[in-house]
């Protein structure tokens, strides 16, 4: 019943698992993919916005030196030579004046015949040829400006990093170097005089480009995170829900199925019982009649009598447990005073008590009246302590017997010195047929429990924390 019953019920939220990680995927895809567009789209506005600097950059240093250096160079020496200690000195101070503080790494001035260096932020390099790039090479041939970009880390692995080394991204740009007009008759206007070559490091602002890219990232991580923490707890609260009502259903099936086969075997037993009480009784009077005689008699067969007699009796006991449980009678609603009940039946087993070294303590206040059947009661109590009793054989010990009135409910509480419920059958003991005695049919508590839930009450048992075992009756108040 409970394979049949437990994977359909379950395969519902199973699906929801699945799909609840699906959209936990996709979620992360969407999320990703966006920031990605978004990082995307906010590098190629940076990059477009530093070649448009860049692009202003060139045209100020070109105009800075035709004004500064050129025109004044031409005037003063006649032409151009930077080999000239002062030319190249002066030429030096207007290109540093110029690019100070847009972090420039490297600045270069090509020949145009030979792409040879004739002047760089770097002296050492001046004078060498072979340095050109496809670059330098491509801004001769066109006579426009060209831009590159060298990003020396991955964008994946610089996503992670908290800071960027100087020099992680720049930007290279090749410019023809014009002048502004010519400087001898008959050449064209802006003619071209070199080509210039500068490197500028860009890094800080591609850093700025990238934290916004971590924060759309790590926002939308955070948040589709959030969001399946959510589907997760709804889908684990529902599957605890689920779990625990197939846990009821399942319990449910099984007491139905073991009070089909107690009420089977409870009809079957009645019917037994029934036939064989009658000629019981006969046998237990016939018994006890020749035992009377034979005490006045005292014949060697004695013996054998009073254990035929106890017998008979005994077996007349079990045989009204049968009956009791199998058909149990509906309690009566009258007024009852607890201890009243609870007195008379240690007042009933006192003689027995006093044989078994067994002391009855009772703590019972006046008037703990509730709705019952008096007789039942008092046939539940009495099986109650009859147990603890027979629990503390051969020592004896004290049974404290304990009532209370708490808020709404009146209880009972049986407590005995004796070694208590066996742990590892503890939910067992109340099961109908269950027994850890020799002797006996099992079906002392069932009957005490069937009482009392007839009773509207609760009956608990438990191990004391000192020791023994422990019987709580609660009814409610009337």
């Amino acid at each position: 019943m409970e394979s049949r019953h437990a994977p359909d019920s379950a395969r519902p939220l199973q699906f929801v698992k699945v799909l609840s990680w699906t959209l936990l995927v996709l979620i992360l895809g969407s999320s990703l993919a966006l920031a990605t567009l978004l990082s995307n789209y906010a590098e190629r506005v940076l990059l477009e916005k530093q070649k448009q600097f860049a692009q202003l950059l060139t045209e100020n240093l070109s105009h800075q030196i035709y004004t500064r250096f050129t025109l004044p160079t031409v005037i003063g020496y006649g032409a151009i030579a930077l080999s000239n200690k002062e030319q190249y000195a002066r030429l030096d101070q207007v290109v540093r004046t110029t690019i100070h503080s847009l972090n420039v790494q490297d600045l270069r001035l090509y020949a145009l015949a030979d792409y040879q260096v004739v002047y760089s932020l770097n002296p050492d390099i001046v004078g060498k040829k072979g340095l050109a790039g496809e670059g330098v090479k491509r801004a001769r041939e066109t006579g426009l400006n060209h831009f590159e970009f060298t990003i020396g880390v991955s964008r994946l692995v610089a996503l992670f990093l908290p800071e960027l080394k100087p020099g992680s991204m720049v930007l290279k740009g090749y410019s023809p170097l014009r002048a502004e007009r010519s400087l001898s008759s008959g050449s064209d206007d802006n003619p071209v005089m070199g080509i210039l070559e500068f490197t500028q490091d860009v890094t800080a602002d591609y850093l700025a480009v990238l934290n916004f890219e971590r924060l759309v990232v790590f926002s939308s991580l955070l948040t589709s995170l959030a969001l399946f923490w959510v589907i997760m707890s709804v889908i684990r609260r529902a599957d605890r829900m689920n779990m625990e009502r197939l846990a009821e259903k399942e319990r449910l099936e099984r007491e139905l199925l073991q009070q089909e086969k107690l009420a089977g075997m409870g009809r079957m037993v009645a019917g037994v019982a029934h036939e064989i009480r009658n000629p019981l009784g006969i046998i237990c009077s016939s018994a006890e009649l020749v035992l009377k005689k034979a005490r006045a008699e005292s014949p060697s067969y004695l013996r054998i009598l009073e254990a035929l007699f106890d017998e008979a009796r005994r077996l007349s006991r079990t045989v009204g447990d049968f009956l009791d449980y199998a058909r149990p009678r509906q309690p009566r609603r009258d007024d009852v005073d607890l201890c009243r009940v609870l007195e008379q039946a240690a007042v009933f087993l006192e003689p027995e008590c006093e044989k078994k070294k067994v002391v009855i303590d009772r703590d019972c206040p006046p008037a703990l009246v509730v709705k019952g059947d008096k007789d039942l009661l008092y046939r539940a109590f009495y099986n109650v302590v009859a147990n603890a009793m027979q629990a503390m054989e051969p020592g004896g010990g004290t049974i404290r017997i304990r009532g209370s009135v708490d808020g709404e409910a009146v209880r009972v509480t049986l407590t005995d010195t004796g070694p208590g419920f066996p742990a590892d059958s503890l939910d067992k003991v109340k099961d109908p047929f269950f027994t850890t005695k020799d002797s006996g049919t099992g079906l002392g508590l069932a009957i005490v429990q069937s009482i009392i839930e007839s009773h509207g009450a609760a009956l608990a048992l438990s191990n004391a924390p000192e020791g023994g075992a422990r019987v709580d009756i609660t009814f409610p108040r009337t």
